[in-house]
């Protein structure tokens, strides 16, 4: 029943739209009303400046100065924006579809939130109390004309819609008990496992603690990296995320708690991988020994989240935050609090004794690392804590009159289109006068705006393994998450790289793979490939058949293409409806794939092979990674998102395809990973191409 109940909590989560809001210019002395500009190097910066923690309203352009990677920049555009409130609505239609929610947020004078709850991190009476506070809030602070969307792990920002009305979050909130961090039972089928592990059969129930609140933290950490990565997309401006939430203890590895735990503790690294009998699947479960085969799952979770360091993924979010000009506003709900803990900790993870007391010096060590948690993020993002205060609804108000009136600057960059990240600094000359605003921006390149391919440009050097190279390949493989919601009826995903043409000479090509969300009767898809510019270059068709949902089409241009940047255009006919998507494909020089085409294999395919545009896969699938790459052997091997090989096999080949081209193959199976991001890496010689996906419950 509890289980059914938090299902239906998350379901009620990822289906609510709900506002953001429109500003109005105020009369008052300014340049001529703008209509701001989408030149590569013009840059919209919005600016919050106070005195004594007030708004100031009177403020002109002749106020303030800007400087980009310390340059002085010259204001082209000015504009004070007030909010309208509540009240002040003029009664325009709530967008309808996902796509016209993300289009209505693009605007500069709009205000957009992110109402982010974390359940593992918020006891259930103090959700309860804390929400008619926010639902009060909310009145005052969402416009009718603002954009708000509701998020809590394991959401994702794919999963959210944006609106302007708040009505069913705030039924959301009156209603659920959604906090679990004090409950006593298991919130979901991995705890569960965690506490059979742990208190039944090893007798260790501070472990499995541990495990779950680590693996809590780190669902946590993933939603948050995954909003700030993704929410770049979404617009330039600024974006404000409330977030409720006590706070974390930031754990870091622990060696401690690799420790043996008696005779029954199993390396997970000699986990079996075999065919079950009693189906015919690939399975590392051994039917005659359940137990045994749920502990070894225990225990390679436990080497996992033994090793997991929240300080530096807590640094990676604040840096992505500045970069996405993105803010929190982080809220501590329990308000003035002594303890952390209740006098006997809450566990899901019986054991033959209660978990004891924790020391005063622990409490206060963990209160303080929750509470400078939150203060790190909201002051390193240019926002506002609320910690340590029983009169939150007062300190919310003054969060509220932050973000009701701000300045909107324009100007056009004297820095160079290089791709990099600018810093940016506003300052306000008049005396007594402090000022927040974005802290730079992610610039544009070139080649992003060449009407034609830029010209060939070498094969970027091949990364290494290690955690640099790993987490550029997690950071991609989010970005392609994204880009394959299922809240979208048609996800795409492409690969470039070369073939070999009729006269022997490498042929460019491009490989699209369209996937529809539901098995419909099939479908027609019709690909193209344009220039950074629109220009068509090529196009191909590709046919969905009957009871399938995806199919891999190839693009072949004009031999003479230059490697460069470009955009595929999908656009799929087919009984449900017509849908058309985009993304953008980069063509690297001669002879190196620019990525990997994703193959899934299980029971939802039926056991075959097949193309896939979504790089999430469950513990039942096989992958199969397959590069365009002439090369002659493949090595492969399967690392965690921190760079560390694991002991779990990969089937590296090549093969022929019947035109020519030469691919590099490397398969795993997923059933012995736990729900994480991982990288297969697929080297030859001394290059190594990684190909990020995720695994999920």
């Amino acid at each position: 029943m509890a289980h059914g109940r938090r299902a239906a909590v998350w379901a009620l989560f990822a289906a609510i739209a709900v506002a953001a809001l429109l500003a109005i210019p105020a009369a008052q002395d300014q340049l001529p009303t703008p209509t701001f500009r989408a030149e590569a190097n013009y840059v919209r910066v919005d600016a919050f400046p106070t005195r004594d923690g007030m708004p100031v309203a009177d403020l002109t352009a002749a106020d303030f100065e800007i400087v980009e990677d310390r340059a002085p920049q010259k204001i082209e555009q000015f504009e004070r924006v007030v909010i309208r409130t509540a009240a002040s609505g003029d009664g325009r239609p709530e967008p309808n579809t996902v796509a016209q929610s993300r289009e209505a947020i693009k605007d500069p004078r709009a205000r957009v939130f992110v109402l982010f709850l974390d359940p593992g991190h918020v006891a259930g009476g103090t959700s309860r109390k804390i929400s008619e506070t926010l639902v009060n809030v909310l009145n005052r602070l969402i416009g009718p004309d603002d954009y708000v969307g509701l998020m809590a792990p394991p959401m994702r920002l794919r999963d959210v819609t944006f609106g302007r009305r708040t009505t069913v979050i705030q039924g959301l909130l009156n209603r659920e008990w959604w906090g679990v961090r004090d409950r006593l039972t298991p919130q979901d089928e991995v705890e569960e496992q965690y506490a059979y592990c742990y208190g039944a059969m090893m007798n260790a129930p501070a472990v499995g603690t541990e495990m779950i609140q680590r693996r809590r933290e780190a669902q946590t950490f993933d939603a948050l990296e995954d909003l700030v990565l993704s929410i770049r997309s979404l617009r330039e401006e600024r974006k404000a995320v409330l977030a409720i939430t006590d706070g974390w203890l930031m754990f870091r590895p622990n060696n401690s708690l690799l420790a043996p735990l008696g005779d029954a503790s199993i390396p997970p690294a000699n986990q079996p991988l075999g065919i079950d009998p009693r189906n015919g699947k690939l399975s590392s479960t051994d039917p005659n020994n359940l137990g045994d085969a749920a502990l070894r799952k225990c225990e390679l979770d436990r080497q996992r989240l033994a090793q997991i360091d929240d300080e530096s993924r807590m640094q990676t979010i604040i840096n992505e935050a500045n970069r996405s000009n993105t803010s929190f506003y982080p809220v501590d709900p329990r308000g003035l609090t002594v303890f952390d803990e209740d006098i006997v900790p809450a566990t899901p993870v019986a054991g033959k004794a209660p978990l004891p007391t924790l020391p005063s010096a622990e409490e206060n060590a963990r209160l303080r690392t929750r509470a400078d948690g939150l203060r790190r993020l909201a002051e390193s993002t240019d926002g506002t804590a609320v910690v340590n205060t029983n009169n939150i609804r007062d300190a919310l108000r003054r969060v509220v009159d932050d973000l009701s009136s701000y300045y909107l600057l324009g100007y056009y960059s004297t820095g160079k289109l290089d791709g990099k990240f600018h810093s940016i600094g506003v300052r306000v000359k008049r005396p007594g006068v402090s000022v927040r605003a974005r802290r730079g921006y992610q610039a544009l390149r070139e080649s992003d705006l060449a009407r034609s391919a830029a010209a060939p440009r070498p094969a970027a050097p091949a990364l290494p393994s290690g955690e640099a190279a790993v987490a550029a390949a997690a950071s991609s493989a989010v970005a392609k998450i994204v880009s394959s919601a299922r809240d979208l009826p048609l996800r795409v995903y492409a690969t470039a790289g070369w073939r070999p043409g009729a006269d022997g000479r490498p042929q460019p090509a491009v490989w699209t793979v369209g996937e529809l969300i539901d098995r419909i009767p099939g479908g027609d898809l019709d690909v193209t490939l344009l220039t950074a510019g629109g220009e068509s270059v090529a196009s191909a068709r590709g046919r969905i058949a009957p009871g399938t949902t995806s199919a891999l089409v190839a693009i072949l241009p004009a031999q003479d293409l230059a490697p460069g940047d470009y955009v595929v255009r999908v656009r799929s006919q087919s009984p449900a409806g017509s849908e058309t998507m985009t993304l953008p494909v980069t063509l690297p020089a001669a002879s190196q794939p620019s990525a990997a085409v994703f193959m899934r294999r299980g029971p939802s395919t039926g056991n075959k092979d097949v193309p896939t545009a979504d790089v999430r896969f469950r513990r039942s699938d096989r992958i199969r990674v397959e590069l365009p790459w002439p090369v002659d052997t493949a090595s492969g091997r399967l690392l965690d998102r921190t760079g560390k090989p694991l002991a779990v096999p990969v089937t590296a080949n090549t093969r022929t395809d019947a035109d020519g081209t030469r691919w590099a193959t490397a398969e795993v199976a997923l059933a012995p990973l736990a729900p994480s991001d991982y990288v297969i890496e697929v080297a030859s010689g001394d290059t190594r191409i990684m190909s990020a996906f995720r695994v999920v419950p």
